[in-house]
């Protein structure tokens, strides 16, 4: 039936930094896991139609379309340098099936009964475009990015959320929507059960600048971002014009699965699900939350104090060593920490020397010791842990949890490196023992089997894994990673301002 994986979609107000990169790689990893089983479409966009981006213009000094169509591009230009799989990416501002479908949703939701218009005043930050009440705040100030709310009051559209708490909450206990991790889930059934309040779902166009989809039949309004965002999980289906996408991926019987940070679990586990149930349509099945990134210990933002460049991080330490630390070094419940230096570490202690090297060692004996021909031999002790691997991942990935699914191949690395310390084969050929061929054979085996298990989570690495240890004849060792721990120029792609 097949799996629709989709990621946030980011504002465009400032260049990509790392912690999105982190959600696009989660993504990524995920499609290309479950394409081995069925069809996947893996989908990705940009947020164009926020008063961030408005504002970003005006201090660039720039036309907003100009501003957000070159930010755009970055956004969308990640799926290169990231080794990325993405199906397809929508931009709210440019794509044609996105207004029709916003549109459409909005007529379904006023259809039910759930849209109002009154009068609202309300603490609001643009850095994170929602309305907060005294009590969520910090200090007076936003809990997310630390800065005073403004005082805004407007007359606006509401959308009937209180109406929708029962189902919510049968929704996310029962596990029919299911959220992972279970801390997340337990925070949204916290705030269903604190009450829901029916929230504004369109801004002024005056205070919008002008900039966004009107409300269908009140030009006075722009419908709010938030509203606009979430809708492209459907309008990139061509829900709009109930193309043959949207019966495909979104009601025809297959997982809907949505990757969000912790900072955006409110919308999509609550505001989304609502807006769906008020028009008649399937909600999500699944909704992986990931943590934050920090540098420092400071979080890692677009347009803050700490920012880190993923593109600058590919191009000087490769996009092998850069999709390894995020999956390797951020757990499944928490933040992570960055610093070029441990990338470096875990880059070199196990691209290079663990895996790097046990390829080479093996492919080299195989040419010293076999004239580069495989042996026709059974496999060794190193099956059983080959052989236990897939399962291992399969259990880890379905519980998003990249850090066990990574350790599992791992496993195969270490073992076969303790094996060949263990054996040692060079022994074995100077005494002319037979069982060298099975050795030689059971460690191919197991290079092809990381080869393998590999391509989800690098796949440039698993391709050149798998050219070193194709056929029965093997080519000659070459390199498949270079050490990063060596004396460098000046790093580019970290900064602080």
């Amino acid at each position: 039936m097949g799996v629709y994986i989709t990621t946030t979609i980011p504002y465009v107000n400032a260049r990509p930094h790392l912690g999105f990169a982190l959600e696009l790689v989660q993504a990524d990893v995920l499609a290309r896991h479950l394409r081995r089983r069925g069809e996947v479409r893996f989908q990705a966009g940009t947020d164009d139609n926020s008063l961030k981006n408005v504002l970003a213009a005006e201090a660039a000094g720039i036309g907003v379309q100009e501003f957000v169509d070159a930010l755009a591009e970055e956004f969308i230009g990640l799926v290169g340098p990231l080794s990325l799989s993405v199906d397809d990416a929508i931009r709210t501002s440019r794509d044609p099936r996105h207004r029709a479908g916003v549109e459409r949703l909005w007529r379904a939701c006023a259809a039910s009964g759930d849209l109002y218009r009154r009068h609202y005043e309300g603490l609001y930050c643009v850095g994170c475009e929602q309305f907060y009440g005294e009590g969520e705040l910090a200090d007076g100030r936003c809990p997310e990015h630390g800065t005073v709310p403004e005082q805004v009051s407007e007359e606006n559209w509401f959308f009937r959320l209180s109406r929708y708490t029962g189902r919510l909450h049968d929704l996310v206990s029962s596990g029919r929507l299911r959220i992972e991790p279970a801390e997340r889930r337990n925070e949204v059934l916290s705030f269903i059960a604190g009450g829901l309040e029916d929230f504004s779902v369109s801004r002024s166009t005056e205070r919008a600048r002008g900039w966004g989809i009107p409300v269908p039949d009140d030009p006075s309004q722009v419908i709010y971002v938030w509203w606009d965002a979430l809708g492209n999980y459907v309008t990139a289906l061509d829900y709009g014009r109930d193309g043959a996408g949207y019966r495909r991926w979104w009601t025809g019987g297959g997982r809907r699965v949505h990757l969000v940070g912790k900072g955006v679990l409110r919308f999509h586990a609550v505001y989304w699900p609502a807006m769906l149930l008020s028009a008649g349509l399937p909600v999500p099945d699944e909704i992986l939350v990931h943590g934050y990134l920090t540098a420092g210990g400071r979080k890692i933002s677009k347009s803050g104090d700490v920012t880190v460049d993923p593109v600058g991080l590919v191009r000087e330490f490769g996009v092998d060593a850069v999709r390894w630390w995020l999956l390797r070094e951020v757990p499944r419940v928490g933040d992570a920490d960055f610093t070029a230096e441990r990338l470096i570490a875990r880059a070199d202690d196990e691209l290079a020397n663990g895996l790097g090297n046990l390829v080479h060692r093996v492919v080299s004996m195989v040419h010293r010791y076999r004239g580069g021909e495989v042996p026709a031999a059974e496999a060794d002790e190193l099956e059983a842990v080959c052989r236990e691997a897939p399962g291992e991942i399969d259990a880890a990935l379905d519980d998003a949890d990249f850090r066990r699914a990574t350790a599992a191949v791992w496993r195969i690395v270490d073992e076969a490196n303790r094996h060949i310390n263990r054996v040692r084969p060079w022994e074995l050929a100077k005494a002319g023992d037979p069982r060298l061929g099975a050795v030689l054979a059971g460690l191919v085996s197991a290079c092809r089997t990381v080869g393998d298990l590999l391509e989800p989570f690098l796949p440039d690495a698993a391709e050149r894994v798998r050219r070193q240890c194709a056929g029965q004849r093997l080519p000659r060792p070459e390199p498949v990673f270079r050490r990063l721990g060596e004396p460098r120029p000046a790093r580019e792609g970290v900064s602080s301002r």
